[in-house]
């Protein structure tokens, strides 16, 4: 069973061990030379100007995709680094 990159998108992340919903997919990074997904990105939210920090998880966290859901294994890191800014062409 497959799943195209668009049905990912808008899914809610869930994160497994405390059931806290991290935000919604809407990125994701391929390795350019394997083929391979690396990681999904949930977008910071309220900081659209500001140095807000995008939550990057790699795929080997993913435990499951669900119809509208994914459960990952993630934590929050407690000072997390400023994600550059987003170029938008």
């Amino acid at each position: 069973m497959g799943c195209c990159i668009q049905e990912l998108r808008n899914k809610d992340v869930i994160c497994s061990s405390n059931g806290c919903r991290l935000g919604n997919v809407d990125d994701v990074e391929i390795d350019t030379v394997s083929g391979r997904l690396v990681c999904i990105v949930i977008f910071e939210r309220g900081h659209f100007f500001g140095k807000g920090c995008d939550i990057k998880i790699p795929w080997e966290n993913i435990k499951v995709i669900g119809d509208d859901t994914i459960l990952v294994d993630y934590c929050i890191p407690n000072n997390p680094t400023p994600t550059p800014k987003r170029k938008f062409f």
